[in-house]
């Protein structure tokens, strides 16, 4: 049964357990935390009211980049300051999201590939844009369905991307900071939903992968490409990470709306946990 670990929240996501401690973005608060292990939360950097905070990673010599949605930008922070690492805006006419940095410093940057509150205007293909360690853009990935949630393994050889507007996971080969090799996994929405939408995912031990499916109120584990585990919550869970002095604490990010134009004038979002049996790996 999941227990709470954090509230007051607006809209958290992009969860990361990084030097014993838990990270996130709070979206629509434009802030990134760090909590301790017993719940105390400390504020790593405020971005302005015009940018959101999104994806979370750490180059090799432990510098934090944090993506910047609204400024398509991705921004290296240190010593108190946001700089612009990398400008994304030529390969993502639309918000950017989620990032993972592997091993070697490579960000993969996640995008909607629309304007993402336009529901009028249907999803196309784009691309995952991958950051080389000295900020040069590139495509990493392309024919993705609103590339979501990204993580890769800890040797940096697999990487797996959510597809929320597919209904899959796709799993990829990484040489040399390339990806290659694509392997789709579909996912099974929940019986009483026509569709699943993954969002935030994390991986494991075992090669298995937690997605956190919103629209089911649920987070669900994919084993030999197949859901073998199912969470029920209460509230819309938007990413997850394992974490823990023995990494089997999974951490769910979830909020009680899901749309920004559903934003409430409260902080509705929060952080619960749950035992996993499988400890986690890789990134995030």
């Amino acid at each position: 049964m999941p227990t709470v670990f954090a509230t007051d929240l607006h809209f958290p996501e992009c969860p990361r357990w990084h030097d014993d401690a838990l990270w996130l973005s709070d979206m629509w608060d434009h802030t990134v935390y760090r909590f301790e292990a017993d719940g105390t939360r400390h504020v790593v950097h405020r971005f302005p009211d015009h940018e959101d905070p999104g994806g979370l990673g750490w180059l090799p010599d432990g510098r934090l980049l944090v993506v910047g949605m609204l400024g398509r930008v991705l921004y290296r922070v240190e010593q108190g300051t946001a700089a612009v690492h990398a400008d994304l805006s030529s390969l993502a006419p639309h918000q950017v999201n989620d990032m993972i940095v592997g091993p070697d410093g490579s960000a993969y940057v996640t995008q909607f590939g629309r304007e993402m509150w336009d529901t009028d205007t249907d999803f196309e293909p784009t691309v995952m844009i991958r950051v080389a360690p000295d900020g040069a853009v590139e495509v990493g990935a392309d024919d993705l369905m609103v590339p979501n949630g990204v993580a890769v393994a800890d040797d940096g050889k697999s990487l797996v991307v959510a597809e929320s507007a597919g209904a899959r996971l796709s799993r990829y080969s990484v040489r040399d900071g390339l990806l290659s090799d694509r392997r789709p996994v579909a996912l099974t929405p929940a019986a009483d939903m026509p569709f699943v939408a993954p969002d935030g995912i994390c991986l494991d031990a075992e090669g298995g992968v937690w997605v956190a499916d919103p629209l089911a109120r649920r987070v669900v584990h994919v084993g030999e490409d197949t859901i073998d585990r199912e969470i029920p919550l209460e509230d819309f869970p938007l990413a997850c990470v394992l974490g823990g002095d023995d990494r089997r604490t999974l951490f769910v990010c979830t909020s009680r709306v899901w749309s920004k134009r559903d934003r409430q004038p409260t902080a509705t979002g929060s952080v619960v946990r749950v035992r996993a049996d499988v400890p986690g790996a890789g990134r995030p």
